[in-house]
């Protein structure tokens, strides 16, 4: 674990406090797991700024998709729903867990809802399914069967998750900056052309990235939030000079998604959200319309990878934020399951898509933040940008970006607590932490690793050592991955 990591979690005499402050210092346990609320406001903030691009690209995603009868959501609608149930989440996350976990509209699984389940459903029917999947992931909570999962995965494999998460959280950093792009002929490749680095908004990326680890070093409080604070203003700077302009296929150096504007008038300022998305699903409709085995499917490929998501986010960022035990486990882990669990029932009942605890938090932890009055803190800015727009239109990726890499620095140092001289963890280990980034998600990481743990303990003879628990969800996984051809073969 990273020094900061390490400094950050030491435990440190309570101040002695009254009233008010006192209360929330006993009921987050703000002093007793070495925080304070100077530095919990640093990391709510972070942890905002790390992952408030959702609420721009959550629309561009299921904003435009059209359902199957060729209707769409609408962009504006989706903007305000992303912010209003990122805000509620994320509170209701921080009051019920204590931890410092955010939730919002998950990346990757607003994929999967926009291009798996709206061509064969409508809207209504589309979010009625979420709210299915999260009332069925709270009754796998509230039965113990969720965390009783999550104890059964081997501590090595726990820290490479951790790992895994790190490595991902990287790659999204690097994508959304521009650093790393389609390549000519290479899957991926540095910068644009032949693999160079070019443009105004790299340079804030860089000049960002080189700040934040400067401050990092020195030890400055809130190395990382002024890092994206000396970013974005150096960003608006150079957008009112140079008129960049957003990225696209005739301006490839220009900013990836969100230009850093100055607002000129008061209509920039403040807007009134559009709420009519709230309430628009219909439970019953999707079983009705389509088949049930079709559905059942979707709902699996849904539930999987919204379960081991969180699962990975959990272990990734208490590792990093010293919140685990010696097992790995995250102690009092019901209340973030929960708190995740009803997120997803939320996004389905606000139209917002599958709201899930998010890895970008680990921004807030490497700010120092260890509590639950993080998120609620992440919880009330997203709740400003549903009326006050700069908040999400000033700062660019190329300046929120450098955090994610930075994060990922601190995650990555966990990979010293596996064990690779035992191949049945070295093995799937290495798998997760390569397949995360590789595949652009978490779930299928985990999936993999758990699939060949179980193999290779088997081949080994050593099937005692493959918990119950861990050939249930590996099978699952198996089926999973196979999904397609299932699917042809009921079709």
């Amino acid at each position: 674990m990273s020094e900061t990591s390490d400094t950050a979690s030491q435990t440190v005499p309570s101040p002695k406090r009254t009233g008010l402050l006192a209360t929330l210092d006993r009921y987050f346990h703000v002093s007793e797991r070495g925080s304070d609320f100077s530095r919990e406001i640093r990391g709510g903030m972070a942890t905002f700024f790390a992952m408030v691009y959702i609420v721009v690209l959550n629309p561009l995603i299921i904003g435009n998709a059209p359902d199957v009868n060729g209707d769409t959501l609408g962009i504006p609608q989706v903007a305000a729903v992303t912010a209003l149930v990122a805000a509620v989440t994320s509170m209701l996350m921080g009051v019920i867990s204590r931890y410092p976990f955010a939730i919002a509209a998950g990346m990757g699984l607003n994929a999967i809802v926009a291009y798996v389940l709206a061509p064969v459903m409508t809207w209504a029917d589309v979010m009625g399914l979420i709210v299915i999947e999260g009332v069925i992931m709270l009754v796998l909570v509230l039965t113990g069967f969720r965390n009783a999962v999550f104890n059964a995965v081997p501590v090595g494999i726990k820290s490479a998750i951790a790992v895994g998460v790190g490595l991902f959280l990287a790659l999204i950093g690097f994508v959304n900056a521009g650093f790393v792009r389609s390549g000519a002929g290479t899957p991926v490749q540095l910068g644009v052309g032949s693999g160079y680095l070019d443009g105004w908004p790299i340079l804030v990326f860089i000049v960002g990235l080189v700040i934040t680890i400067a401050l990092l070093v020195l030890r400055v409080k809130g190395a990382m939030l002024l890092g994206i604070v000396f970013a974005t203003i150096l960003g608006i700077v150079i957008e009112v000079f140079a008129n960049v302009g957003p990225r696209d296929e005739n301006n490839p150096l220009g900013w990836s998604l969100t230009v850093p504007q100055v607002p000129t008038s008061a209509g920039d300022l403040v807007s009134l959200p559009d709420l009519s998305l709230v309430g628009q699903f219909d439970l019953l409709g999707s079983w009705q319309n389509v088949s049930i085995a079709t559905v059942l499917m979707l709902l699996l490929t849904v539930l999987l990878a919204d379960f081991f998501d969180t699962m990975g986010t959990m272990v990734g960022v208490a590792n990093q934020a010293g919140l685990t035990d010696e097992e790995g486990n995250v102690p009092n882990s019901q209340g973030v399951l929960v708190a995740d669990a009803l997120g997803t029932v939320a996004g389905g009942l606000g139209s917002a898509s599958v709201a899930t605890t998010y890895a970008e938090s680990a921004a807030g932890v490497g700010e120092g933040a260890r509590t639950g009055v993080a998120p609620i803190v992440t919880g009330l800015l997203f709740l400003g940008t549903l009326f006050i727009t700069p908040l999400t239109s000033l700062v660019p990726f190329e300046a929120a970006t450098p955090v994610l890499i930075v994060v990922g620095f601190m995650m990555m140092t966990q990979v010293v607590r596996v064990d690779f001289t035992d191949l049945g963890i070295g093995i799937p280990a290495f798998l997760a932490v390569v397949v995360m980034p590789y595949t652009y998600s978490i779930a299928n990481g985990i999936g993999v690793a758990f699939i060949a743990y179980t193999i290779i303990r088997l081949v080994q003879g050593r099937w005692r050592d493959v918990h119950p628990l861990m050939l249930l969800v590996s099978v699952i996984f198996l089926i999973h991955f196979a999904e397609a051809p299932i699917q042809d073969l009921i079709g």
